[in-house]
């Protein structure tokens, strides 16, 4: 209710209350939506991640979460406290593994709570679900947010150094590169469209080439063969 002040008052007996379950939303996405919110002088409330607004606001505020879908989007679908699903637990997953589950879930639009590192879905979406953990423990999912990936072209760059110390094992400057490259980079964060399994091989391929270059008796032959290996595993890539 709008009081004759123009306050809301969402606690108000009388007033109808129009309310939008938020859980799950990222901090950017929260503030745009508060800032289009302010821009349109929409009266709102919060209680905890449930938006509150007048019911005479309610068509002004879908148009908002509209056009923020199509901006920002897609958003969780949330499953109420109250709503009966089906749990997994997640207690020995990887930071990784758990993000790139919250966003598959988003982006398949399955309605789902967190609770702890738990996850509870819709009950009707158990098996898709089923099939999508199997997939991200496999590493057979890939990133689908480019602005949670390696850099372009690092594939490439990997597969170069591979070829080069593959020819030769000495060759200073791939030396050089690769040691400069791997602390950059991380077994959680693919390139885009790179499955989780196939970075972390592409990963273990490049330490091994450090490692024959650390080993206390240094062997170019050794380093060569395990840049035969790094090339490989990066040539579909390339």
């Amino acid at each position: 209710m709008t009081t004759d002040d123009g306050e809301f008052r969402p606690d108000d007996p009388d007033a109808v209350v129009v309310h939008y379950d938020l859980d799950g939303w990222d901090s950017d996405q929260i503030a745009a939506l508060t800032e289009s919110l302010a821009n349109d002088d929409l009266q709102h409330a919060w209680r905890g991640t449930e938006l509150l607004v007048p019911e005479a606001d309610e068509e002004a505020v879908d148009r908002i979460f509209d056009r923020l879908e199509d901006e920002l989007g897609p958003f969780p679908v949330a499953l109420g406290a109250g709503e009966p699903g089906t749990e997994f637990q997640l207690d020995d997953w990887a930071p990784a593994e758990i993000d790139l589950l919250r966003r598959s879930l988003v982006e398949a639009e399955i309605p789902h709570r967190w609770e702890g590192d738990n996850v509870v879905v819709a009950e009707d979406a158990e098996e898709t679900v089923d099939d999508l953990l199997d997939a991200i423990e496999a590493g057979d999912l890939a990133p689908t947010d480019e602005a949670e990936t390696a850099p372009d072209g690092v594939l490439q760059e990997l597969f170069a150094i591979g070829d080069r110390l593959a020819r030769d094992g000495t060759a200073s400057a791939a030396r050089t590169q690769l040691f400069d490259l791997l602390p950059t980079l991380s077994d959680g964060t693919p390139p885009f469209g790179v499955a989780l399994g196939v970075w972390r091989r592409v990963l273990e391929c490049a330490n091994g080439v450090r490692s024959a270059f650390t080993d206390s008796e240094f062997e170019p032959a050794r380093v060569s063969s395990a840049a035969e290996d790094l090339r490989d595993v990066c040539r579909p890539w390339v």
